[in-house]
């Protein structure tokens, strides 16, 4: 049973760096994109004011979007295939 609890707490910690990472890098794509689309066709008189308004706009909407929420599977599908395996392993 220790076993167990052990693999969980190292598992958790793996999967929240993990997490951390495919975040970060999922953040930064998304910045990017928008900074890209900026550039390629800017509004005339457009300065770095309104381009970095423009680009908070685009985070705002990332963070509400489903891609950001398509993240934290990296949590639960792998949590819910060990708890299953677990489960078929120990009481089938």
């Amino acid at each position: 049973m220790i076993g167990i609890i052990r693999a969980a707490v190292f598992g958790f910690i793996g999967l929240s760096v993990v997490y951390l990472l495919v975040s970060v890098y999922s953040r930064s794509v998304a910045r990017e994109n928008l900074e890209k689309e900026w550039d390629e066709a800017p509004p005339d008189g457009s300065g770095e004011t309104e381009r970095d308004a423009y680009i908070r706009a685009g985070m705002r909407d990332y963070e509400k979007s489903l891609r950001k929420k398509l993240v934290v599977l990296v949590f639960i599908i792998p949590m819910l295939v060990i708890g299953v395996t677990i489960y078929l392993v120990n009481y089938q």
